[in-house]
């Protein structure tokens, strides 16, 4: 066959075309080529699949945690109110609950009486110390005085102007002031030591005062705890199980609270996942509840030892029977939060993308 052509200036004339035997050739030429080329293009595929390898890890055992409180308080007591409702938001120091003030409200008032009072003891005892040492000077006035006597009838018994009994009377006396006197300064050391060996001492800085003090301070603090405030910004939960009138033991959980602003991913990849795994990878995970939908975070931490480590029984790998099985480390992830995200709550299923960055080489190839 041949087809027509007309080029300017001339008359129409005919264009040769491919004959069978030239399109058979042509294509014997070609199939070798494409084939040679679609196995280089696999080839080059594969190496560059090869050299990605290992760089991105995905998890499915993943969920949302955030952090959690059982809110209770240190004391006991009948509640007397619950200021909160079954899913409110609160904020840090609002008020959850309130336990009845006036068991410890007494108890504070009994211990600032018992403060006032070691202040006034305190202050005798720094002028009792005072009034010992004045009787001493004057107990040791005596002495003086029964010395000078003693003295006296000494040289007078010797040439018989004193009896004997009058010189034995004198000197009875004077050793009985005299321990009278050494007992008064023990009395009054005693007492300077009950000041700390300072008799100016400020009442306040004694032990005695400051175990007072210790008192009511503590008493207070119990009162203070009769209002239980949320320690962080959540969500209250299980409020229903707190109600007027009911009596709350010391250190029994009260109302639930879960945090609404500290989120993060706790998942479980196989210990063969984590070989290029590190602390600051770049996380992408999406969450089962809003398919779709992309989160950013990184790596935080990745646990020191497996799940079996913490175990109440861990395996036991001595027996005959013993089957290797891929242990399972926990990796923290933290969620950097958007504006725009919806709220995750503690509990959801995440599956999680990390970009470990490892790029293999092609002397990994090598021997």
């Amino acid at each position: 066959m041949s087809q027509t052509a007309t080029a300017p200036g001339t008359g129409p004339r005919l264009l040769p075309t491919d004959t069978p035997l030239q399109r058979e050739a042509r294509s014997k030429l070609l199939r070798p080529l494409l084939m040679l080329g679609g196995v280089l293009v696999v080839a080059v595929g594969s190496f560059m699949f090869w050299l990605q390898g290992g760089r991105f890890i995905s998890i499915d055992n993943a969920y949302v945690r955030a952090a959690k409180l059982a809110v209770a308080t240190d004391i006991a007591g009948i509640v007397a109110e619950v200021a909160v409702k079954e899913g409110q938001r609160v904020k840090k120091g609002d008020l959850l609950f309130r336990l009845e003030p006036a068991h410890y409200q007494n108890i504070l008032a009994g211990a600032e009486a018992n403060l006032a009072q070691t202040a006034l003891s305190m202050e005798a005892m720094k002028r009792d110390y005072q009034r010992m040492l004045r009787d001493i000077d004057t107990k040791l006035a005596v002495v003086q005085s029964d010395q000078a006597s003693f003295d006296r009838f000494a040289n007078l018994v010797k040439g018989g102007g004193v009896t004997r009994a009058e010189y034995d009377d004198a000197r009875f006396r004077l050793a009985a002031n005299q321990a009278a006197v050494a007992s008064l300064r023990v009395l009054a050391e005693v007492q300077l030591a009950r000041l700390g060996g300072n008799p100016d001492i400020d009442v306040r800085l004694t032990p005695q005062y400051l175990q007072a003090k210790a008192q009511v301070d503590e008493a207070r603090r119990q009162l203070s705890h009769t209002q239980v405030h949320a320690p962080f910004t959540g969500v209250a939960t299980q409020v229903e199980t707190m109600q007027p009138g009911m009596y709350l033991a010391a250190a029994t959980a009260g109302i639930g609270l879960v945090s609404s602003e500290r989120f993060w991913i706790d998942a479980s990849p196989k210990e063969t996942d984590l070989t290029f795994v590190k602390p600051g990878d770049h996380v992408d995970f999406t969450v089962d509840t809003y398919p779709g939908r992309i989160w950013k975070g990184k790596v935080e931490s990745i646990a020191p030892a497996s799940g079996a480590e913490f175990s109440i029984l861990p395996a036991q790998n001595a027996s005959g029977n013993w089957v290797k099985v891929v242990q399972r480390n926990p990796i923290r992830i933290a969620v950097e939060p958007r504006a725009d995200d919806p709220p995750l709550r503690a509990g959801m299923s995440v599956v999680v993308d990390i970009d470990t960055g490892h790029i293999r080489h092609w002397r990994d190839l090598m021997p």
